[in-house]
């Protein structure tokens, strides 16, 4: 089934995100995993009943990439290309390492430094968002 989006609601409140479906191999049933944070974040214990919507991800990355990573992609073209040349799962990687901080100006910053350290060659996603 590949990437989807989904959404998740239980008593009017309603989270969105995108996630992997994979066929079991041993059993033939599709699984997603539904993290213990999200659960957190609606409030859900073993045993509630919720509403659950999958959707078709129609985004390049399979995430949306945040506004202030394209801008600055804008200005760095140099580092756009190699981003391009990552697989798709690294790429999901940068972009939740942007989507990360809080404010915008912290993902501008964060989203420079990446870039400086794509050009540089180093794809650590430990490292990424910082200069050595």
């Amino acid at each position: 089934m590949g990437r989807v989006q989904v959404i998740v609601t239980v008593k009017k409140i309603s989270i969105n995100f995108y996630a992997a479906v994979k066929k079991d191999k041993n059993s033939g049933d599709y699984k997603m995993m539904f993290s213990k944070a999200k659960q957190k974040e609606l409030g859900l214990s073993l045993g509630d009943i919720f509403e659950m919507q999958l959707f078709e991800d129609k985004t390049k990355y399979g995430v949306e990439m945040p506004e202030e990573l394209e801008e600055v992609f804008l200005t760095d073209v140099e580092a756009f290309k190699i981003f391009e040349t990552l697989t798709p799962g690294k790429q999901r990687s940068i972009i939740y390492g942007v989507l990360r901080f809080k404010s915008s100006q912290q993902k501008i910053d964060k989203a420079f430094i990446m870039c400086e350290n794509l050009k540089r060659r180093n794809f650590d996603t430990l490292r990424i968002f910082k200069l050595d």
